[in-house]
């Protein structure tokens, strides 16, 4: 699934070829998706102009003057610009055709994703309501982690990955981050202490930025806005390394089932 590096590597691919550029309609060929493609999308796009890309977790916000484009890329969603006369496959659900020889394609082999009208203020959506705390806002410290931790007893990388607590952290990076932590995924949250928590939050922050360098993560359908794949995959420490010896010990990396996720660590480096 397309995590926060990703989502926020299209916003920034898309940004310069997509700002001020005005829409003249758009395609919609298979609108079943997790949420159905919002009705009558040619008429509310037409015409309009795009203000502003912004993101929200793993949503992105197509911010138009009367109203926002709400976008989730889902289990294997992405969205590409590519030549108007280039024909559309069987998994390319929508089109948003712009001023000049382009669009912005929507693909979704599993369709998991959504593109939704929102006319009222985006952030009193239903599924931006209840986000948890951005990585990369300033609110976002051990101090704040220990406090949304407080009276729970789950594991720590769930924790992690709920994103009523903190948004846009999914499998991929919360294994990354915990493992530059030092901290065992299953660990329950009410047995870290303040300084590992310090620690925890220093880790999420420094491995989401990596990631954002390397252009995100390709495993299997993810691509950057221009096609390009991501290559932080080809840094990661512990995810899709079982067996493998840990780059900082040597001890095999071990994979086990935590809830219907395969979880990634070095049993000598966290504890």
């Amino acid at each position: 699934m397309p995590e926060l590096p990703e989502v926020e590597t299209t916003r920034r691919g898309l940004l310069p070829h997509l700002v001020g550029r005005r829409v003249e309609g758009a395609v919609v060929r298979n609108g079943n998706l997790r949420w159905p493609v919002t009705r009558n999308l040619d008429r509310r796009l037409r015409g309009a102009k795009v203000v502003d890309i912004r993101r929200r977790g793993k949503y992105l916000l197509f911010d138009f003057p009367e109203g926002h484009l709400l976008v989730h890329l889902g289990m294997s969603g992405r969205l590409s610009l590519v030549p108007r006369d280039q024909p559309a496959r069987s998994h390319d659900h929508v089109d948003v055709r712009l001023e000049g020889a382009q669009l912005l394609r929507l693909t979704d082999p599993r369709r998991f994703g959504a593109m939704l009208w929102v006319a009222g203020p985006a952030e009193d959506h239903a599924l931006l309501r209840g986000l948890g705390v951005e990585p990369f806002d300033e609110a976002f410290d051990g101090a704040a982690l220990q406090r949304l931790a407080r009276g729970r007893r789950v594991a720590v990388k769930h924790f992690l990955m709920d994103a009523h607590v903190v948004t846009g952290v999914g499998n991929i990076y919360a294994s990354e981050a915990l493992f530059h932590a030092g901290i065992h995924p299953l660990r329950s949250v009410a047995r870290i202490a303040r300084a590992r928590w310090d620690d925890l939050a220093i880790a999420v922050r420094d491995t989401l930025t990596r990631a954002l360098a390397a252009g995100g993560t390709t495993l299997r359908d993810y691509a950057q806005a221009d096609g390009s794949p991501g290559y932080f995959q080809h840094e990661s420490a512990v995810y899709g390394r079982a067996g493998l010896p840990c780059r900082r010990c040597g001890t095999p990396i071990r994979m086990q089932r935590q809830g219907q996720r395969s979880t990634f660590h070095c049993p000598s480096c966290q504890k």
